[in-house]
């Protein structure tokens, strides 16, 4: 005889509702408890360790098997964007102290606004962090570059955050380890890495939007990251200057000591 859904009173002729998806009844003990850690646990790290292993080996076509529904055994590209991105603060602010040595580089390069000094180090600290949000910034770009390609713009924030966790775990196993090696070098020498790690982007977009589309040339994809690059250094451009009207006006209407006193000794 069938089992009737605790949840929906369908009945149940597997291990799960076909109706609403709840799992076969099962009497909470001991064993319950253990299995249900077991594979909480091992499902976990099993699906991270296979999207990790998968992303490094080829993100584009990693993205592209999710996208057409190839999900069961994927870590959930958004979720792994914020475990990589957390791993990525926490690393270059409690391992590397970037905070630190910010601040050493501004103090070097003469910065003496307290306001400008804590905005630059907030930015290197959780550069992860701030670059994970900005995935609906990103996605609009590639949209518009790859806009007659035929993916919505929430396949596009999809694919960033692929591209994202690439250059995260890149980050994490790669540049990392280098600037962790020459923490104790001048400020200057640890700043001029990360600028360097920066322009490994154009190439990982290359790379991704060519194993996401294999089927087209190499040169239409360079152009297009291109364009990418190009709408993402507009983007920010634009962000400085409203950023610096903000600031002119908070200062005009607070007078410039609120933002140019001096960092105390």
């Amino acid at each position: 005889m069938a089992e009737i859904c605790k949840n929906c009173n369908d009945a149940i002729t597997g291990n799960f509702c076909a109706n609403c998806g709840q799992k076969k009844y099962k009497k909470i003990d001991k064993k319950y408890v253990l299995d249900e850690i077991q594979y909480s646990f091992l499902h976990a790290n099993k699906g991270l360790l296979y999207s990790v292993k998968n992303i490094l080996k080829n993100p584009g076509n990693t993205a592209k098997e999710f996208i057409d529904g190839n999900r069961v055994n994927h870590y959930k590209p958004i979720l792994l964007t914020f475990v990589l991105s957390g791993i990525a603060a926490f690393l270059s602010y409690k391992v590397l102290g970037i905070n630190e040595i910010m601040s050493a580089y501004n103090a070097d390069k003469h910065v003496e606004s307290k306001f400008m000094d804590d905005l630059l180090t907030f930015i290197s600290s959780y550069n992860s962090i701030i670059t994970m949000l900005l995935l609906p910034f990103f996605a609009f770009t590639t949209k518009i570059a790859f806009r007659k390609w035929g993916h919505n713009y929430y396949e596009h924030i999809v694919m960033n955050a692929y591209i994202l966790s690439y250059y995260t775990i890149i980050s994490i196993f790669f540049i990392y380890p280098i600037m962790f090696f020459y923490r104790h070098s001048s400020p200057s020498t640890f700043f001029n890495i990360t600028q360097v790690s920066v322009l490994l982007v154009p190439l990982i977009l290359v790379w991704f939007f060519k194993g996401f589309y294999n089927d087209r040339p190499l040169k239409t994809i360079i152009l297009k990251g291109l364009l990418v690059v190009g709408l993402t250094i507009l983007g920010f451009l634009l962000s400085i200057i409203l950023m610096g009207i903000v600031i002119a006006v908070y200062a005009n209407l607070n007078g410039p000591d609120s933002l140019n006193y001096m960092k105390p000794k």
